[in-house]
């Protein structure tokens, strides 16, 4: 592969089967009710972005690792559908990583996640990968483990790729290893995410307090209020997102950064990319799903 056959964005994250039911309200503990709707789908953070990025015209490379089940040769055909390089998805031993979600009429979701698979990505195998795709961005979550996304950004400043850490999910994290914090260039949280991350909740002056003295820039996602970007040269911006009847939010956080990245690579300012972002997340919540809500910009 010559450097201008390179895949421009490099996506290490996972892939998860999404059991999505929809009903008019979540059952309370020991209560089952009857749902209204149910979609079986592709998705997982890292899978959700690769495709965005596709979708919008990105040379995309994945790295992850996937079953030995149905499930598993089920996702990897839906990949190939994108024309992503899956040159370094491999196969585990675990099941391949699954997601049960509900959705409210409002389109609010809760969601498990068993990442199974997603797992055994070796911090080997995500380095390797990035080398030698050798790409502009590279994007990583924390549905894989942190070793894998820590040795993949390290590979990434080896060869000048731009990295963007979405450091989700929120469950278990107080911290970050100062080595993932070194080597990221852009940490996309939500709001459940940075306080996780912060220990405090969303203002103006608790994301000036977080980004101090730090050399990554920020950017939180609100959801329907937008996002807020922050870093020490640039101080603080607000980017309100548009108005739309939401049906279901699964996946739209995945799109702003699928779309960011996309953005980067294509050399746009970070305050075009980010609308951009905006753009196509707050498109995708007008249809149910995940990967399927996404669609390409001119659509």
């Amino acid at each position: 592969m010559s450097q201008e056959e390179h895949n421009s964005v490099v996506v290490v994250g996972s892939t998860m089967i999404d059991l999505i039911s929809y009903s008019s309200r979540v059952p309370q503990a020991g209560e089952t009710i009857v749902g209204d709707s149910f979609q079986m789908t592709f998705g997982g953070k890292g899978a959700n972005q690769a495709v965005m990025a596709s979708i919008l015209g990105s040379q995309v490379g994945f790295i992850n690792c996937l079953g030995k089940d149905v499930y598993g040769d089920s996702y990897r055909e839906n990949l190939e559908k994108y024309d992503i390089d899956l040159t370094y998805l491999s196969e585990g031993e675990s099941p391949t990583g699954v997601a049960t979600i509900l959705v409210e009429p409002d389109g609010t979701n809760r969601i498990v996640i068993v990442p199974g698979a997603n797992f055994e990505l070796t911090p080997k195998a995500a380095r390797e990968g990035v080398l030698n795709f050798a790409p502009r961005v590279v994007v990583g979550q924390l549905e894989v483990s942190i070793d894998a996304t820590l040795e993949a950004f390290l590979a990434a400043k080896e060869i000048g790729a731009t990295t963007i850490l979405n450091p989700a999910p929120a469950t278990g994290i107080t911290a970050l290893p100062d080595g993932l914090l070194e080597t990221t260039d852009w940490l996309i949280p939500n709001e459940n995410e940075f306080q996780a991350l912060s220990n405090e909740v969303v203002s103006e002056s608790s994301i000036f307090s977080f980004v101090s003295g730090k050399k990554f820039s920020l950017i939180v996602t609100l959801g329907e209020e937008g996002v807020i970007f922050a870093d020490q040269n640039r101080g603080l911006v607000t980017y309100p997102a548009s108005k739309v009847d939401a049906i279901d939010t699964t996946g739209a956080g995945d799109a702003f950064v699928g779309a960011f990245a996309h953005g980067l690579d294509q050399g746009l300012d970070p305050g075009a990319a980010i609308m951009l972002g905006l753009d196509r997340a707050t498109d995708s919540v007008t249809r149910k799903g995940t990967q399927i809500s996404y669609m390409a910009k001119n659509d």
